[in-house]
């Protein structure tokens, strides 16, 4: 097809834009991508789809995974590299009536001060709660799966699980979902920790509680991970 070579070309600029964290909507980056690479009127089908992005995106962070598996494992590159992905949630901004907290790294770093209350030695719920938004500083309106993107490769497959149905999990608490879904986490093996992953996102929604910062959150998630490898 004509496009087909500049969609792929603009696709792959915006999903570099976004994990970059210089844009952090599909929107923004496809236009800011289709601007530095032509000038030129670009008819609709010359545009990559959010779909198509998002794509580009899973690639980049696969290569990026595979590129740097070595530097991964060591604990100062990982850590880092979570921090780069909670400190633009601060300017993300949750709607008041459901998100009454403010912007979604106070309510991240609430459900991580909750979950750590409850179940201090368990460092993958307590790096599920911390991180389980993290999505929304991509985008926002398919947040589960794009943090379960940039996350995939970095964390245990328990992390992501727990990331992944954290959302089904609060429609189990308020009793919207199905009967299916209710059976499937009932009978997960991780259940418990899930109701508890859910309960504390429920909770931490409260203006004014005191959070400590991202950093002193990831210090004490890294020197957890210390002490359970000894």
């Amino acid at each position: 097809m004509e496009y087909d070579r500049l969609r792929k070309e603009i696709a792959f600029a915006a999903a570099r834009l976004l994990a970059c964290r210089q844009c952090s909507t599909y929107p923004q980056a496809r236009w800011t991508a289709a601007r530095a690479i032509t000038r030129s009127h670009l008819p609709p089908e010359a545009l990559p789809t959010d779909l198509e992005i998002r794509m580009a995106l899973d690639q980049q962070v696969a290569a990026d995974s595979r590129l740097h598996a070595a530097d991964q494992t060591r604990p100062d590159q990982r850590w880092q590299y979570f921090l780069s992905l909670l400190l633009p949630l601060e300017k993300v901004v949750q709607d008041r009536d459901s998100h009454p907290e403010g912007d979604v790294l106070y309510h991240s770093l609430q459900v991580f001060e909750l979950a750590r209350e409850r179940c201090p030695w368990d460092e993958d719920l307590l790096l599920a709660a911390l991180l389980h938004d993290v999505g929304k500083g991509i985008d926002p309106r398919d947040h589960v799966n794009t943090g379960l993107a940039v996350l995939r490769g970095r964390v245990s497959e328990r992390v992501l699980w727990l990331i992944e149905n954290h959302g089904l999990a609060q429609r189990v608490l308020d009793g919207t979902a199905g009967a299916r879904a209710r059976r499937r986490l009932g009978t997960a093996d991780d259940a418990e920790s899930l109701d508890l992953l859910a309960a504390c996102d429920r909770e931490g929604r409260l203006p004014g509680r005191k959070v400590c910062s991202p950093e002193d959150a990831l210090r004490f998630l890294q020197d957890l991970e210390s002490e359970n490898s000894d």
